[in-house]
């Protein structure tokens, strides 16, 4: 959290998670972007969903890193506020992940979470 008490309203894309999402989103056609989202459930109360959108509501924040786009409704990104999306790939597997600093612990899979 900054120095002045206001919570971080940013979401940080890694270059390998603006690479990923440009060549994903191009497969799609036009005006394609990438939705972070966080919904209740999940093995640690609270899971983040990551999916290809076409379309933008009132309350969607949009970032962008080297041309691709990521869009976060306002109540995900109370809990999201400052954290990284990053594109893994590993030895049989490749996955967007979250890195987020609000959250006080995780599930194994890495896509729960509680604060």
């Amino acid at each position: 959290m900054p120095q002045d008490g206001m919570p971080v309203r940013r979401l940080e894309i890694s270059p390998s998670a603006a690479r990923r999402i440009a060549v994903v989103a191009a497969d799609e056609g036009e005006n394609v972007f990438m939705r972070v989202a966080v919904s209740g459930g999940g093995g640690a109360g609270f899971q983040y969903s990551v999916a290809l959108d076409r379309e933008l509501g009132d309350e969607d924040r949009i970032f962008e890193r080297d041309g691709a786009k990521v869009v976060v409704d306002e109540t995900s990104l109370d809990l999201i506020g400052g954290a990284e999306l990053d594109y893994v790939e590993e030895l049989g597997a490749s996955f967007f992940q979250m890195r987020n600093p609000n959250a006080a612990s995780s599930c194994g899979c890495g896509m729960s979470f509680s604060v």
